[in-house]
């Protein structure tokens, strides 16, 4: 595929090079936006490297130029000077030509990627589920005060800050929020994309490969943020399907009534990992419309004030009952 044409992959390799030299004491660990595992992400970083490449015709011999003019027409240089020129086609045709047909090849790649990627209907997986058939997997995800729920409503089940998807499989996402606005984010994988209260928000994605990703909320949303994170686990289509059978065997129900308990601000410092076996039928728009309405979930004063009591208590309340 043209994503991953050697051409471009060298590029990538001279421009991390350079970087490095600029950057040799700080760790590479945390550049996940360099070490693309998804077809999103892949054509993102697709993208970059041609922009990068694109303008670096234009900056380096920029560059040398203004070096090599400065050079040359400094005092005691070897430039002449012609006290009555006052024009050469040469010239206008350069410093007008390279950026007009600059920035028309820029803008023919922005609105490619756009069509690409584009988070409702991205290009590059409606082609994938063209050439493999089947229907793809469907996420609900509704992002609380400070957790993130996966709800699958296929298989009837949902898992809290843990996200399980098929390697190969078009995985096609809905998200919300019960309060402000979050951002969904798995860099590998996917772009950021907005999670708004009483408002429902499209994503997609296809893994590469079998691995373990990071996801983050990348918006601030209160004293939680920091731990707002979630596992993401791309299996084989094998594996999921065990998965998915093993998570259908948890006793515990997820109702519009648990939801409600589930969905109060909570810091989830230690992690928070949750099977739920069932889940009524239609939660996420229920919660779309009960945002709608004004229904709200404040944070307690306490939270703020004695976050280490309040989550130690809140987490033996949440303990001793079920949803």
């Amino acid at each position: 595929m043209f994503i991953e044409n050697k051409r471009y992959e060298m590029c990538a390799k001279m421009l991390l090079s350079l970087a490095a030299l600029t950057l040799g004491g700080c760790s590479s660990d945390g550049l996940y936006l360099l070490k693309p595992e998804g077809l999103i992400s892949h054509t993102f970083y697709h993208y970059f490297i041609l922009d990068v490449v694109i303008m670096l015709f234009i900056i380096v011999p920029t560059t040398l130029l203004t070096i090599w003019a400065m050079w040359r027409y400094r005092k005691g240089g070897k430039g002449s000077y012609h006290p009555t020129w006052s024009h050469s086609s040469t010239i206008e045709i350069i410093v007008w030509g390279i950026p007009l047909v600059t920035v028309g090849i820029l803008s023919y790649l922005s609105v490619k990627a756009i069509y690409d990627v584009n988070p409702y209907n991205p290009g590059v997986i409606s082609k994938v589920q063209k050439a493999n058939g089947g229907d793809p997997v469907e996420v609900d995800v509704i992002a609380t005060d400070w957790r993130w729920l996966f709800i699958y409503p296929q298989q009837h089940i949902a898992s809290v800050n843990e996200l399980v998807v098929p390697v190969g499989v078009p995985v096609r996402f809905r998200l919300t929020s019960t309060s402000v606005m979050n951002d969904f984010l798995i860099p590998q994988l996917v772009g950021m994309i907005d999670v708004m209260p009483g408002m429902r928000t499209k994503q997609a994605l296809v893994a590469d490969k079998a691995g373990t990703y990071i996801g983050y909320s990348a918006d601030y949303s209160g004293a939680g943020l920091s731990w707002m994170h979630f596992q993401t686990r791309a299996v084989r289509m094998a594996q999921f399907a065990q998965w998915v059978k093993s998570a259908q065997q948890s006793p515990q129900h997820l109702s519009y009534a648990g939801f409600d308990r589930f969905a109060k601000p909570y810091i989830a410092v230690g992690g928070d990992r949750q099977i739920f076996g069932s889940v009524q039928p239609g939660l996420f728009d229920h919660v779309i419309d009960e945002v709608m309405r004004g229904k709200v979930w404040p944070t307690p004063m306490a939270m703020t004030e004695n976050m280490v009591n309040y989550m130690k208590k809140q987490r033996a309340e949440q303990k001793a009952g079920d949803y």
